[in-house]
């Protein structure tokens, strides 16, 4: 039985792997990449996701505001994104939403307020949340529980915490996503939160055209293809096989993010 592979977090609309994306996922389907969800984190992603999504089996969309684009968000976007969270059966996931204190590219009130916003909105959907979080650990953490998010269904994209960030969400009843960043040379912390994540809460993802992993982290842009490389490394830091670790990988996004196919 062949390998089938789920990236559950990529941006197949972004400049990169937009001007190709049916290309793209071809080739991710030829590399056993079965199953991905494509990330539309602003307005004009919209629009584009849902096209790509109509147009493949086995591709889903996660929808919502980054907090990059918080500034710029209007009543008509908030409008057009609940009426995605609540009658396109094609989105799966809210988000990714959340908190950047790196780059401050929307001023960090306005991320709060935006954030604050889309939980409470995408509560009657019933969705699972995709959160960013880039040097805000507090502060999501404590706006997710004071939305009354704890043991919701909530995971962390591209988890580049600590193992004791990693264990507090899962207190919460948390996940975490782990991109190409494991395999970095420098990324210590992050393989250490990886290897003690345990097996039934691990999910993957390329967040391309970002973050090609090792060995091929010269390459540009990043594809779901790829992600392979980054589960075959996970595999070693837990002591179990690609194979299995693979087949684990995909049940629990199956189950996190509830998806029967369409």
């Amino acid at each position: 039985m062949p390998i089938e592979l789920f990236d559950t977090h990529c941006h197949l609309t972004f400049a990169g792997l937009g001007e190709r994306c049916d290309q793209v996922v071809a080739d991710a389907q030829a590399a056993g990449v079965s199953r991905m969800i494509t990330v539309a984190c602003s307005p004009g992603d919209f629009d584009p996701a849902m096209a790509l999504s109509h147009r493949h089996e086995r591709l889903w969309i996660a929808a919502g505001f980054h907090p990059h684009e918080a500034a710029n968000v209007t009543e008509a976007d908030f409008a057009r994104l609940r009426t995605l969270w609540n009658d396109e059966a094609g989105v799966v996931a809210a988000g990714e939403m959340g908190l950047d204190y790196h780059y401050n590219f929307s001023p960090p009130e306005v991320q709060r307020a935006v954030f604050r916003r889309q939980l409470d909105a995408v509560r009657s959907a019933g969705l699972p949340v995709v959160i960013h979080c880039r040097e805000a650990h507090d502060d999501v953490v404590g706006i997710l529980l004071d939305a009354g998010y704890a043991d919701r269904p909530v995971v962390f994209h591209c988890f580049t915490g600590t193992a004791a960030e990693a264990a507090e969400l899962r207190e919460h009843g948390w996940w975490t996503s782990f991109s190409g960043v494991v395999t970095f040379r420098k990324s210590d912390t992050v393989r250490q939160a990886c290897a003690e994540t345990p097996l039934d809460r691990l999910m993957f993802e390329t967040d391309a055209p970002y973050l090609s992993p090792e060995p091929i982290r010269h390459l540009r842009p990043n594809e779901p293809r790829h992600i392979e490389h980054t589960i075959r490394f996970a595999a070693g830091l837990l002591g179990t096989t690609f194979e299995s670790l693979a087949a684990t990988a995909t049940a629990n996004a199956l189950r996190f993010f509830r998806i029967g196919e369409k």
